[in-house]
């Protein structure tokens, strides 16, 4: 089973995929991971994206859509597919990609949550830049204060979380991948987030999947 998870910027994707993984033995597909990989083994595709965004540029679809490819050459099960596709044209060649491997996105996890809720949530985030695990700086705290519960690296703000930048995010995610809800509205599981605890959400994924 392949899932896509599919929320705004601080919904919760990192943590439902952290649990899914642990528990139910799938497998994280990030692009963001995917992106310091290739580009710190200086793979073609890692040299390629490095170009665009040393010239702070955006990467092109084309340039994320071989990386994906590549690696679902070698993996395309059990896969949990986080920050891609981000819009509707990565979507389409996705699919493509599955289907050359006999697979495809079963199910598409939906995060609904209210823009107020994630402004809040994001610029009050701590991460752990080892294990990626995130707190908060209110409601869910370390146990030492700015370290992390898990390997006691010391925890971090990260630059895009101030307000302003969490703004820009969530429009650009407004406008470039929230159309993905209709694109997938035939294997989309909607999931309530608000005011709802990681533990709760979890629960609630389990049953939408009947897993």
């Amino acid at each position: 089973m392949n899932i896509l998870m599919l929320g705004a910027p601080g919904s919760g994707k990192g943590t439902q995929s952290e649990f899914l993984c642990s528990k139910k033995g799938f497998k994280h597909l990030s692009t963001g991971d995917l992106f310091r990989k290739n580009i710190s083994e200086e793979t073609k595709v890692g040299l390629w994206a490095k170009d665009f965004i040393i010239k702070g540029l955006l990467v092109p679809d084309e340039v994320t859509n071989k990386m994906v490819e590549e690696f679902l050459e070698n993996d395309s099960d059990n896969l949990i597919f986080d920050g891609y596709p981000r819009n509707i044209e990565q979507a389409v060649e996705l699919d493509k990609m599955l289907a050359n491997n006999s697979k495809k996105l079963d199910y598409v996890i939906y995060l609904d949550i209210d823009d107020s809720i994630l402004v809040e949530r994001i610029i009050n985030r701590l991460v752990c830049p080892t294990c990626k695990r995130s707190y908060h700086k209110l409601n869910r705290k370390p146990k030492v204060e700015n370290i992390c519960d898990f390997d006691e690296t010391p925890l971090e703000v990260r630059d895009d979380d101030v307000l302003e930048k969490v703004n820009q995010r969530l429009q650009t995610y407004n406008e470039q991948t929230k159309p993905l809800i209709d694109f997938y509205k035939n294997r989309l599981k909607k999931i309530d987030s608000n005011n709802k605890s990681p533990n709760e959400i979890f629960k609630n994924i389990l049953d939408s999947l009947g897993i």
